[in-house]
């Protein structure tokens, strides 16, 4: 490989990203999106690969709070803007910078790695795995009928901005980041990505809305949507596209799915992104109408299994010994043991003998208490080595809400 891997400059930021919009189909992004991706982006976690004068990959990395099993937010590196140009593929170039940007994050002592994945395929090879998923649907409003929880109607709701609503809605997130593993929490500047409303990708639909939900004064959820309108011959049947919702509590959200669900000359609710256990799906009075689909989201890679493990608590107790594979970051290898409840964990390196055997990249899928090490084990890519111990790790490492991603970066 002819190639040199540098760090941004960030003078050069401009030429930089546009090696990554021509990698992702060349279509150059808004003026708005590009200057809030030009303010978050962090330059010394920024990567380049150069062909002489040419940049011809490009890498970066976002310093964010994960929260894990038992609430706690943990520090770990957000991999993004990753792309290489297709004159230059095969060569290494992704390897090279996934590479150096595992060994930084190392240096950095964050015990984690996440990214969401254009392509599904990619990204196992270098130890991540899939560790949430989200789900979609569409909401047949003229068939589907909401059964609400005593106490909807005092619930008071109000339609805003995104902007005039921005400081009451990113407390109520704020308030639930603890709640739910996978969540991020928002680092100055990411609150700005629930107003990025560029007009070219609205795609016929209205400018973002707000409504808010308060109790008593305080809010207490919002839902930020937006309005494609649409008429055949028979009449309206336009389209409400939900990007966010939150609720501080059952009866907030139940009084914003009623909202959407009954806005005026629509007749679908477009989901885009919700938890794989959210209430909504048991407000619907026929799921089948609401064409649920399930597709995963967060990647996510133990740079640190160590201190990956010890970060989180386990819903039951749990003592075993791993035997890890990791052969693109070898210092994880090896025998670690772990102990652990919903008080803390310790995870030790140890000579015993090893109760289960499997990567990390298995480690990193079932991580967040989305995805069994049960099932993986009936993929054949944990195996057993003491009898019930696949059992044991497998339920402490559940938890009881499903880990979400609540927006992409």
């Amino acid at each position: 490989m002819t190639t040199e891997l540098r760090v941004l400059d960030p003078a050069g930021w401009d030429a930089w990203y546009a090696v990554l919009e021509l990698a992702f189909g060349g279509v150059r992004e808004a003026d708005e999106e590009r200057a809030l991706w030009q303010e978050l982006t962090e330059p010394e976690r920024s990567l380049g690969a150069w062909d002489g004068d040419r940049c011809v990959g490009t890498a970066g990395a976002f310093s964010f709070g994960l929260t894990v099993p038992g609430g706690a937010v943990v520090p770990a590196a957000g991999v993004t803007m990753v792309g290489v140009a297709g004159t230059h593929r095969r060569r290494g170039i992704l390897t090279s910078m996934m590479r150096r940007q595992l060994d930084d994050v190392r240096a950095r002592r964050e015990p984690l790695a996440v990214l969401t994945a254009s392509e599904a395929a990619i990204y196992g090879r270098f130890g991540y795995g899939v560790a949430t998923f989200t789900a979609r649907a569409v909401i047949d409003t003229t068939r589907v009928r909401l059964t609400l929880p005593e106490g909807t109607d005092e619930v008071a709701l109000r339609v805003t901005t995104p902007a005039e609503a921005l400081e009451a809605c990113e407390a109520v997130y704020a308030r639930l980041v603890p709640g739910r593993p996978g969540m991020l929490e928002r680092r100055p500047g990411w609150e700005r990505l629930a107003l990025l409303d560029p007009p070219g990708e609205r795609e016929g639909a209205s400018p973002r809305q707000c409504v808010l939900a308060e109790r008593d004064g305080e809010v207490v959820g919002y839902a930020h949507y937006a309005i494609k309108p649409k008429w055949s011959w028979a009449g309206p049947e336009g389209v409400v596209a939900v990007q966010r919702l939150a609720g501080l509590d059952p009866v907030a959200e139940a009084a914003l799915w009623r909202f959407l669900c009954t806005v005026d000359l629509t007749s679908r609710v477009e989901v885009r992104s919700r938890p794989v256990d959210d209430g909504w799906q048991h407000l619907v009075s026929d799921i089948r109408r609401c064409e649920p689909t399930l597709r995963e989201d967060l990647f996510l890679r133990l740079v640190d299994v160590g201190a990956a493990l010890e970060a989180r608590t386990y819903q039951a107790p749990v003592d075993v010994v791993f035997e890890v594979e990791d052969a693109f970051c070898p210092w994880n290898a090896g025998r670690w043991r772990l102990t652990g409840d919903v008080k803390g964990a310790s995870c030790v390196r140890t000579d015993d003998e090893p109760d289960l055997a499997l990567s990390v990249r298995e480690l990193g899928s079932a991580y967040l208490g989305g995805v069994s090490l049960l099932s993986l084990a009936a993929a054949g890519r944990v195996r057993e080595l003491r009898e019930g111990a696949l059992t044991e790790a497998s339920v402490a490492f559940g938890w009881p809400v499903a880990p979400w991603l609540p927006h992409g970066f």
